[in-house]
Protein backbone atom coordinates (compact mmCIF):
# COMPACT_ATOMS: atom_id res chain seq x y z
CA UNK A 1 0.00 0.00 0.00
CA UNK A 2 1.09 3.47 -1.11
CA UNK A 3 1.15 6.28 1.73
CA UNK A 4 0.72 9.70 0.57
CA UNK A 5 1.03 12.88 2.63
CA UNK A 6 -0.96 15.72 2.00
CA UNK A 7 0.07 19.40 3.03
CA UNK A 8 -2.36 22.05 3.46
CA UNK A 9 -6.05 22.40 4.25
CA UNK A 10 -7.10 24.02 0.77
CA UNK A 11 -10.14 23.41 -0.97
CA UNK A 12 -7.74 21.13 -3.46
CA UNK A 13 -6.29 19.00 -0.76
CA UNK A 14 -9.63 18.28 1.10
CA UNK A 15 -10.53 17.08 -2.97
CA UNK A 16 -7.49 15.05 -3.76
CA UNK A 17 -7.52 13.35 0.07
CA UNK A 18 -11.40 12.50 -0.99
CA UNK A 19 -10.11 10.79 -4.31
CA UNK A 20 -7.38 9.09 -2.93
CA UNK A 21 -8.80 7.75 -0.29
CA UNK A 22 -11.39 5.85 -2.64
CA UNK A 23 -8.34 3.59 -3.56
CA UNK A 24 -7.80 0.98 -1.35
CA UNK A 25 -4.45 0.86 -2.23
CA UNK A 26 -3.48 3.88 -1.00
CA UNK A 27 -3.77 5.09 2.38
CA UNK A 28 -3.96 8.94 2.86
CA UNK A 29 -2.55 11.52 5.73
CA UNK A 30 -3.60 14.95 5.54
CA UNK A 31 -1.47 17.50 7.42
CA UNK A 32 -2.97 20.87 8.59
CA UNK A 33 -1.10 23.61 9.90
CA UNK A 34 -3.65 24.32 12.94
CA UNK A 35 -3.71 27.85 12.31
CA UNK A 36 -7.66 28.35 11.58
CA UNK A 37 -10.12 27.22 14.16
CA UNK A 38 -12.73 24.94 13.24
CA UNK A 39 -10.85 24.00 9.84
CA UNK A 40 -12.83 22.03 7.01
CA UNK A 41 -11.55 18.09 7.69
CA UNK A 42 -10.82 15.99 5.07
CA UNK A 43 -11.14 11.94 4.36
CA UNK A 44 -9.06 10.04 5.73
CA UNK A 45 -6.42 10.28 8.54
CA UNK A 46 -5.71 13.68 9.63
CA UNK A 47 -2.20 15.06 11.45
CA UNK A 48 -2.59 18.58 12.80
CA UNK A 49 0.30 20.71 13.50
CA UNK A 50 4.29 21.63 12.56
CA UNK A 51 7.05 18.74 11.76
CA UNK A 52 9.58 21.19 13.26
CA UNK A 53 11.14 22.66 10.09
CA UNK A 54 12.52 20.29 6.87
CA UNK A 55 14.68 18.40 9.68
CA UNK A 56 11.72 17.34 11.55
CA UNK A 57 9.36 16.75 8.28
CA UNK A 58 12.49 14.62 7.07
CA UNK A 59 12.10 12.20 10.03
CA UNK A 60 8.99 12.29 10.12
CA UNK A 61 8.39 11.34 5.95
CA UNK A 62 10.98 8.42 7.04
CA UNK A 63 9.61 7.15 10.77
CA UNK A 64 6.50 7.03 8.74
CA UNK A 65 7.08 4.63 5.88
CA UNK A 66 5.82 8.08 3.31
CA UNK A 67 5.93 6.97 -0.47
CA UNK A 68 5.29 10.75 -1.62
CA UNK A 69 4.40 13.94 -0.86
CA UNK A 70 1.90 16.31 -2.24
CA UNK A 71 1.99 19.59 -1.22
CA UNK A 72 -1.53 21.62 -1.58
CA UNK A 73 -0.99 24.89 1.11
CA UNK A 74 -2.05 27.82 0.28
CA UNK A 75 -0.02 29.82 -3.11
CA UNK A 76 1.43 31.80 -0.09
CA UNK A 77 2.41 29.14 2.49
CA UNK A 78 6.08 29.30 0.89
CA UNK A 79 8.01 28.34 4.77
CA UNK A 80 6.08 25.21 4.06
CA UNK A 81 6.23 24.64 0.50
CA UNK A 82 10.58 25.41 1.39
CA UNK A 83 10.72 22.90 3.81
CA UNK A 84 9.11 20.23 1.75
CA UNK A 85 11.73 20.63 -0.92
CA UNK A 86 14.15 20.00 1.42
CA UNK A 87 12.43 17.32 2.85
CA UNK A 88 11.81 15.71 -0.31
CA UNK A 89 15.26 16.28 -1.39
CA UNK A 90 17.19 14.85 1.49
CA UNK A 91 15.07 11.43 2.23
CA UNK A 92 14.11 10.83 -1.67
CA UNK A 93 10.49 11.36 -1.05
CA UNK A 94 8.91 12.32 -4.35
CA UNK A 95 7.33 15.39 -3.85
CA UNK A 96 4.72 17.42 -6.14
CA UNK A 97 3.14 20.89 -5.23
CA UNK A 98 -0.25 21.46 -6.58
CA UNK A 99 -1.47 24.80 -6.74
CA UNK A 100 -5.02 26.58 -7.94
CA UNK A 101 -4.46 29.03 -11.16
CA UNK A 102 -3.75 32.39 -10.38
CA UNK A 103 -5.82 35.38 -11.22
CA UNK A 104 -5.72 36.92 -14.45
CA UNK A 105 -6.56 40.87 -15.13
CA UNK A 106 -9.38 41.20 -17.88
CA UNK A 107 -11.30 43.93 -19.25
CA UNK A 108 -12.44 46.59 -17.01
CA UNK A 109 -9.41 45.73 -14.13
CA UNK A 110 -7.62 47.98 -13.05
CA UNK A 111 -4.99 46.09 -11.15
CA UNK A 112 -1.08 46.83 -9.77
CA UNK A 113 0.74 43.56 -9.34
CA UNK A 114 3.45 44.13 -6.60
CA UNK A 115 6.23 41.55 -5.61
CA UNK A 116 4.86 41.87 -1.18
CA UNK A 117 2.75 42.83 1.12
CA UNK A 118 5.04 45.96 2.10
CA UNK A 119 5.24 46.88 -1.36
CA UNK A 120 1.73 46.83 -1.47
CA UNK A 121 1.63 49.20 1.69
CA UNK A 122 4.38 51.28 -0.15
CA UNK A 123 1.46 52.48 -2.55
CA UNK A 124 -1.00 53.51 0.09
CA UNK A 125 0.33 56.96 0.45
CA UNK A 126 -2.69 58.96 0.65
CA UNK A 127 -5.78 59.18 2.94
CA UNK A 128 -7.75 55.86 1.88
CA UNK A 129 -10.18 53.42 2.94
CA UNK A 130 -8.96 49.90 2.41
CA UNK A 131 -10.42 46.53 1.72
CA UNK A 132 -7.93 44.39 2.76
CA UNK A 133 -8.27 40.77 2.27
CA UNK A 134 -4.51 39.11 2.58
CA UNK A 135 -5.28 37.71 6.34
CA UNK A 136 -5.17 38.54 9.91
CA UNK A 137 -0.95 38.19 9.78
CA UNK A 138 -0.55 40.83 7.51
CA UNK A 139 -2.33 43.36 9.79
CA UNK A 140 0.54 44.79 11.09
CA UNK A 141 2.35 45.96 7.58
CA UNK A 142 -0.40 47.91 7.13
CA UNK A 143 -1.38 49.28 10.77
CA UNK A 144 0.51 51.81 10.94
CA UNK A 145 0.07 54.08 7.89
CA UNK A 146 -0.86 57.46 8.40
CA UNK A 147 -4.23 58.18 6.75
CA UNK A 148 -5.46 54.89 5.82
CA UNK A 149 -8.29 53.38 7.08
CA UNK A 150 -8.56 49.04 7.09
CA UNK A 151 -11.56 46.71 6.75
CA UNK A 152 -9.81 43.49 7.25
CA UNK A 153 -11.76 40.57 6.52
CA UNK A 154 -10.44 37.32 8.05
CA UNK A 155 -11.23 33.74 8.79
CA UNK A 156 -10.01 34.23 12.66
CA UNK A 157 -9.55 37.54 14.69
CA UNK A 158 -6.13 39.26 14.74
CA UNK A 159 -3.73 39.35 17.39
CA UNK A 160 -4.34 42.20 19.88
CA UNK A 161 -4.26 44.80 19.76
CA UNK A 162 -6.35 46.01 17.15
CA UNK A 163 -5.08 49.45 16.04
CA UNK A 164 -7.93 52.45 16.15
CA UNK A 165 -8.15 52.57 11.84
CA UNK A 166 -8.71 49.32 12.00
CA UNK A 167 -12.34 47.45 11.34
CA UNK A 168 -11.53 43.81 11.69
CA UNK A 169 -14.53 42.03 9.63
CA UNK A 170 -14.50 37.68 10.76
CA UNK A 171 -16.20 36.15 7.87
CA UNK A 172 -15.46 32.99 5.93
CA UNK A 173 -16.04 32.47 1.79
CA UNK A 174 -17.50 31.62 0.03
CA UNK A 175 -18.85 35.30 -0.63
CA UNK A 176 -21.45 36.46 -3.32
CA UNK A 177 -20.73 39.45 -5.85
CA UNK A 178 -24.10 41.44 -4.35
CA UNK A 179 -22.49 40.60 -0.69
CA UNK A 180 -19.37 42.10 -1.44
CA UNK A 181 -20.75 45.09 -3.75
CA UNK A 182 -22.79 46.11 -0.79
CA UNK A 183 -20.09 46.26 1.59
CA UNK A 184 -17.64 48.47 -0.69
CA UNK A 185 -20.48 50.59 -0.94
CA UNK A 186 -21.49 50.69 3.09
CA UNK A 187 -18.03 51.58 4.06
CA UNK A 188 -16.67 53.87 1.40
CA UNK A 189 -14.30 51.80 0.06
CA UNK A 190 -11.78 53.14 -1.89
CA UNK A 191 -9.06 50.29 -2.85
CA UNK A 192 -8.49 46.80 -2.60
CA UNK A 193 -5.79 44.92 -1.41
CA UNK A 194 -5.58 40.71 -1.93
CA UNK A 195 -3.14 38.22 -3.00
CA UNK A 196 -3.10 36.38 -5.96
CA UNK A 197 -4.82 33.15 -4.21
CA UNK A 198 -6.56 31.64 -7.14
CA UNK A 199 -9.51 29.91 -6.88
CA UNK A 200 -13.22 30.56 -7.46
CA UNK A 201 -13.98 31.03 -3.61
CA UNK A 202 -12.94 35.10 -3.49
CA UNK A 203 -13.40 35.96 -7.00
CA UNK A 204 -16.72 37.97 -6.11
CA UNK A 205 -14.82 40.77 -3.93
CA UNK A 206 -12.61 41.23 -8.13
CA UNK A 207 -16.02 41.35 -9.74
CA UNK A 208 -17.25 43.92 -7.27
CA UNK A 209 -14.16 46.04 -7.93
CA UNK A 210 -14.23 45.63 -11.56
CA UNK A 211 -18.02 46.87 -11.47
CA UNK A 212 -17.90 49.79 -9.20
CA UNK A 213 -14.36 50.90 -10.64
CA UNK A 214 -12.18 50.13 -7.53
CA UNK A 215 -8.63 49.83 -8.34
CA UNK A 216 -6.81 46.96 -6.90
CA UNK A 217 -3.28 46.02 -5.40
CA UNK A 218 -2.47 42.50 -5.84
CA UNK A 219 0.03 40.50 -4.60
CA UNK A 220 1.97 38.42 -6.09
CA UNK A 221 2.91 34.58 -5.49
CA UNK A 222 6.06 33.71 -4.22
CA UNK A 223 8.35 32.27 -5.99
CA UNK A 224 8.33 27.66 -5.81
CA UNK A 225 11.84 26.51 -4.97
CA UNK A 226 14.00 25.70 -7.65
CA UNK A 227 13.14 22.28 -9.76
CA UNK A 228 9.36 21.62 -7.96
CA UNK A 229 7.10 19.78 -10.28
CA UNK A 230 3.75 21.83 -10.58
CA UNK A 231 0.66 21.21 -11.52
CA UNK A 232 -2.37 23.05 -11.10
CA UNK A 233 -5.52 19.78 -11.11
CA UNK A 234 -6.77 17.44 -8.79
CA UNK A 235 -6.53 15.34 -11.53
CA UNK A 236 -3.40 15.90 -12.72
CA UNK A 237 -2.08 15.20 -8.87
CA UNK A 238 -4.28 12.04 -8.69
CA UNK A 239 -2.82 10.83 -11.76
CA UNK A 240 0.86 11.63 -10.21
CA UNK A 241 0.59 9.59 -7.14
CA UNK A 242 -1.27 6.47 -9.01
CA UNK A 243 2.05 7.10 -11.61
Amino acid sequence: MRRVLILGGTAEARALAAELAADPGVRVVSSLAGRVTNPRLPVGEVREGGFGGPEGLAAWLVAEGVDAVVDATHPFAARMTASAAVASASTGVPLLVLRRPGWQEGPGDAWQRVGSLGDAADLLTEPVRVFLTTGRRSLPVFSGLAGVWLLARSVDPPEPPVPANVYVLLDRGPYTVEGELALIREHRLDVLVTKDSGGQLTTAKLTAARRLGLPVIMVNRPPLPEGVRLVDTVAAAVEWVHG
